[in-house]
This record gives C-alpha cells, structure tokens and sequence, in this order.
C-alpha cells in the first residue's frame, strides 16, 4: 500500500507592516497670528514762530525712531506741504526712514493740548484699521499724514501752542505676521539667575579668601571670581604672588588683605555689585553726586572710570549706555571730555554726533568754554564732525573755516556773535 506524501506547510513568516494610512499620528496644529509692534515717539517743536516762513513744502524732521525693525521720523511743515493751500494750514507726516518696501503699518498723531484740559486733538489710523486696513509705505521716504493737519490760524490762537512750542505725539504698530505651532511637550527655561547666586555669595561672605582695604573700607571678596572678571585683578592677585611680591599683608593663614587707594569706597562697592551680579546699581545712587555740580562727581562717570581701570568691558558700556540717557545741550560738552578721558568711544561717538547736530547751541555753554580750555582737541572732533570729514581738514576745508568763525565770534552761518562776557 501506497503512503501519502504530503506537502509541508511553510513556517509562517513576520506579520506584514502596517501602511502609513494605519499608524495613528500624534495630532498637529498651528496658527496664522498677526499683530502690530507698537512704538511712540514725542515730537518737541520748540521756536515755533521762528519756524514760519520757511517755505512751502519744506520740513523740520524728528530724530528717527525705531518701531518693529524699521526707523521713522516725524515731519513737521510749518507752511504746509500742498502749495494749493498757500500756507494756511500746518501739515504732519510720518516717514518710512529706513530701507523696507511694502511695509504695512498703522499711525496715530497727537496735537497736545498744553492748556491741562487734555482736549488733544488726535487722528488716529488705529480706530478704523478694519474698515480700510493698514497703510502700505512702499519704499523708503514714503509718508502717512495730513496735509490738511491743522489750520494756522487757529492754531496759533489755540491752547496746543503754548511758549512758542508745539508737543506731536506719534505712535506706529508695524503690522507683522507669524506662524504658531504646537509642539507635544515644552518646558520653559527661566531667565539665568547666576547672577543672584554670585550677588548671595558675596552677601553672606561665605568662602571668602581676600579682603580689599578701599581707603580704609574693608571688603570681603573671592580671589577666583574677581580673577575672573578682571584681569587687571587676576594679575594684582595671581601674578603678584607668582612673581614673589610681597604687596599683601597675611590677616591669617588663608585671608589674604589687598590695599586698593585709587578708588572711592562707593564706587569700589558699585564695582563689585556688577562684577558679582553683571548689572548696574540703581539709578539713584548712580545719579547721586558728591558735589551736586559737574558730571564728573557722579557715581555713573566715577564708576565709568572705574571700569576703564579694571578692564570691565561690560560695565564700562553699560555706564556708557546709562549716561547716553543723560546728553543734552547743556550736558553734551563734558560729557564728551569725560568719555574721551576713559576711552569710552561709544558714548564719545554719540556726544560728537549731538554736538555737531546741536552746534549753534552747544557753542554757548560753559561745556563748551571748558573744552576750549582743557580739550581743544575735542572741539576739533566736533567741528570736524560738522564738516562732515574724519581725518582733519587741510587750512582751506570747511571744518577749518567753521573754526575760524568760532574763534573769532561768529557762528556757523558766518554772522558775527556777540562774545559771552
């Protein structure tokens, strides 16, 4: 008898993958967000009357400012804009300044009412932004304005003209758009807070090695993170002992006591609380004066030199940053002559641009007389900056003629002054 043979059945294999279309995906989203990026800026419009007659069609323009990345400026015509309108009326822009095309942007211009009674007189491109929808500049130069801003008549007569000066409030929301999408899971990483830690640690004194008699005034410190910050530090701690120099004094076997006589006990404090904590003191110490007069006798230009000493990049920028706040007309010349004396170019840099912009009222400052007396050079600077040339001028150069009339009474224009007495 015949035996069946059958066939054997094959192993059974790995079970087929599933298609995409199978695979359930984690759910996504995003959303399409577009806001504005609002900045304001205050127009002083001081000599008015003096403004008048200019000419139709020509402006007096604001310092630029910048909203959502691009700078503005506000443009003030005394005669108007429109020569159809024969000076009756005063007109108002606002100015794309920098380079962008097709930026699309909302305005506000406010006339302020200087009488009190806060009836300014405002028109606004914000309140009916959904019936026409933001302006579009396309390119630089282009304005937003009214041509028609105010009649002159009335204005002059108004309560928004008081002591010959007019106040224009601006504000710009430059339109931007953006792309949010969630994300499975997020954590937030707050802000770096080392600097609190160090701040603590010098508050407690804990782990201290080193003191610093500042005139007399004992602070407590830690050799590494002063090393650390300063290397006018590291080598007066490290390279000092390395060089077997014997300018410390042993307190014990492991406190070592630094006598420090170039610097003020406040400002040797002030110092320390930005080396510990990378951040200016407050404001109101900074402003604090030992004399009440010169710039000079301030905590923040002390506290400048300071930094320029001990090779505090940081903080001397940061005290740069803080004075720039402070330049005015009155202020600008010594404020200059303390910059150049710390190498703090930035703000030297910024005092010049003042000055030159600034000149026929800055020459009659006692800033100014104090140049000419102890940093002629730096009148130079700024007479150079006018002429607009940065390497000096030969004896025929417009820089050297604005000299010329300076020193001998005349002002930029080349009217004779009459010489302060």
């Amino acid at each position: 008898m015949d035996d069946d043979v059958g066939e054997a059945s094959p192993p059974p294999g790995p079970a087929p993958a599933p298609s995409s279309r199978d695979m359930a995906a984690s759910p996504t989203s995003s959303r399409s967000v577009t806001e504005t990026v609002n900045g304001s800026h205050r127009f002083v419009i001081q000599g008015y009357s003096l403004a008048k007659g200019m000419g139709v069609g020509k402006h007096i323009a604001s310092e630029t400012f910048t909203v959502g990345g691009y700078q503005w400026a506000i443009y003030f015509y005394p005669d108007g804009k429109n020569p159809e309108d024969n000076s009756a009326y005063v007109s108002v822009f606002i100015a794309l300044a920098s380079e962008g095309t097709d930026v699309r942007a909302l305005f506000e211009l406010t006339l302020q009412d200087q009488s009190g009674k806060g009836k300014h007189k405002v028109h606004s491109h914000f309140d009916r932004s959904l019936e026409s929808g933001p302006y579009t500049l396309k390119y630089r130069g282009s304005m937003w304005g009214y041509k028609r801003f105010f009649r002159r008549t009335a204005l002059e007569t108004s309560d928004f003209l008081k002591d010959d000066c007019l106040k224009i409030n601006c504000t710009v929301g430059v339109v931007v758009s953006t792309i949010d999408y969630s994300r499975p899971h997020s954590i937030q990483v707050p802000d770096s807070d080392i600097g609190y830690h160090f701040g603590s640690l010098l508050d407690s004194n804990e782990g201290v090695d080193v003191i610093l008699n500042v005139r007399g005034e004992r602070f407590h410190a830690h050799k590494l993170v002063l090393a650390a910050r300063s290397s006018v530090f590291r080598s007066k701690l490290f390279d000092d002992e390395l060089d077997g120099e014997k300018n410390e004094v042993d307190e014990s076997a492991d406190l070592k006591e630094i006598v420090i006589d170039d610097i003020e006990p406040k400002v040797f404090k002030a110092m320390l609380h930005f080396i510990y904590r990378d951040s200016l003191v407050d404001d109101c110490e900074l402003d604090a004066s030992s004399s009440g007069g010169s710039i000079f006798d301030t905590l923040a230009a002390k506290l400048l030199a300071a930094a320029d000493k001990y090779d505090l990049a940081r903080l001397k920028l940061l005290c740069e940053s803080y004075l720039c706040k402070g330049i005015s007309v009155v202020s600008v010349a010594s404020t200059l002559a303390l910059a150049d004396s710390h190498h703090a170019m930035e703000l030297k840099t910024v005092c010049l641009k003042f000055a030159a912009e600034n000149l026929s009222a800055v020459i009659r400052t006692e800033g100014f007389d104090y140049l000419k007396d102890n940093c002629p050079s730096l009148q130079s600077e700024i007479l150079r900056t006018v002429a607009g040339c940065e390497e000096p001028c030969s004896s025929g150069g417009k820089s050297q003629s604005v000299w010329g009339q300076l020193s001998d009474g005349g002002d930029t224009s080349g009217r004779r002054v009459r010489p302060r007495i």
